[in-house]
């Protein structure tokens, strides 16, 4: 079992054991590693050799288990459907749009450790979803794949997520983004960086680029999903201002 003696048990313990068991069913055997899922890394801890330690790696963690997890959970909802239905539903079930509403609704948000102090806000887009996705970690190393499984399908999914509306959605970021960038005069191009071949299946890795300058990457089943989840993490950036930020910052070194 994986402990963190240096996060000692507070107040605030009661308040997330009562979340998720009404969330989740969960009665957690570890209840650190579930308070380390919520520590947003403006808010770091530091262990007893001087490390940080914040959510990122359950984050992580819980982004592939959360894919594989709905991955299944689609495939045994829509016998019927084909790959490009699924692959489709499933970019949209973990889309960080759809994941910091989700961490809205069940109040997850409320209980994230953070500071504003120090960090653009474009740092705080996405936190919500995040911290979903490195409490779906913890729950996978605390209780193991077959109960995480069940907490996220009987639990959440079925309570949380309309997957009727989600089905029909309007999933076009990759439109959106080239929009911004006509409007703007910044090309906004997608390059295939490599197919590798993994359990005979292809997984494709696409890079965006705004103005040739690489901006972020996503691995999919298909090009076409890689470039939908690359392009959704760069409008993200773009929305919340974070975009115009780290272009102030390459000027202001390249003028020095």
């Amino acid at each position: 079992m994986i402990r963190f003696p240096w996060l000692k048990q507070n107040s605030e313990d009661e308040e997330l054991r009562k979340f998720l068991k009404n969330i989740l069913g969960c009665k957690p055997k570890n209840i650190s590693i579930y308070r380390l899922s919520l520590i947003h890394r403006s808010r770091s801890h530091k262990d007893t050799k001087g490390h940080k330690l914040n959510n990122e790696r359950l984050e992580y963690l819980g982004d592939t288990v959360l894919s594989t997890i709905v991955g299944e959970y689609l495939f045994r909802k829509y016998p019927h459907k084909g790959e490009g239905f699924l692959t489709e539903m499933r970019s949209k079930m973990v889309s960080r749009v759809t994941l910091n509403k989700l961490s809205t609704k069940i109040g997850l948000s409320d209980l994230i450790e953070y500071s504003r102090g120090g960090l653009g806000e474009g740092q705080f887009v996405s936190m919500d979803g995040n911290a979903f996705e490195a409490l779906v970690g913890a729950l996978y190393l605390d209780r193991g794949y077959i109960f995480t499984y069940k907490a996220l399908t009987k639990k959440l999914f079925s309570t949380y997520m309309d997957l009727d509306e989600l089905e029909n959605m309007a999933w076009n970021y990759k439109g959106k983004l080239i929009a911004w960038g006509q409007k703007n005069r910044k090309p906004v191009s997608f390059e295939t960086l490599s197919v590798e071949e993994i359990n005979h299946r292809k997984h494709y890795t696409v890079q965006v680029c705004i103005a040739g300058k690489p901006m972020e990457q996503a691995v999919n089943y298909s090009i076409k999903s890689a470039e939908q989840l690359a392009a959704e993490k760069v409008y993200t950036k773009v929305l919340s201002g974070e975009y115009s930020q780290e272009e102030q910052q390459a000027n202001t070194k390249s003028n020095e």
